[in-house]
């Protein structure tokens, strides 16, 4: 169904980590940790300044892959993994970017299931890896009949 997107690679997208937005998040996953949000902690920090919470760069744009086409709904979340080489900055630029891993498809009670990996890129504005996150999408037989496959 998406084998011939098997290494694709999407146009690479600038984002800022801004402040207010990662307070949000925090917020939002329940987590106060403070070198998030106090501006005097992350200055104290190792970091000298706050950091975004781990799972920050779901929310950071990274471009589209010319004629991947995904369904809005019905798609189920298989998993996800976060690699950083250094914690993301808060102020900071960061170049984000995708890349179709693999597509494989199963057997399952319903119907045959489709498995999208995709892995996603941050980098600082001089090219070097800031993080990866790898994730898993598993297109169900339902998904799959909506789109006539």
């Amino acid at each position: 169904m998406y084998s011939e997107y098997i290494g694709l690679t999407s146009n690479k997208v600038k984002s800022v980590v801004e402040r207010e937005l990662v307070r949000r998040f925090a917020e939002s996953i329940g987590d106060n940790h403070p070198i998030y949000t106090d501006e005097n902690i992350g200055k104290q920090s190792r970091y000298g300044a706050n950091i975004a919470p781990p799972t920050f760069p779901r929310v950071l744009r990274s471009g589209t892959i010319e004629g991947l086409k995904l369904p809005l709904k019905g798609l189920i979340h298989g998993e996800q993994i976060y690699h950083y080489e250094r914690p993301l900055l808060v102020g900071e630029e960061v170049i984000c970017y995708s890349k179709i891993e693999d597509y494989y498809e199963k057997e399952g009670s319903t119907g045959k299931m489709g498995f999208l990996k995709m892995k996603r890129y941050g980098e600082d504005n001089d090219g070097r890896l800031i993080f990866t996150e790898e994730s898993i999408t598993i297109i169900t037989e339902t998904v799959r009949r909506s789109l006539n496959v």
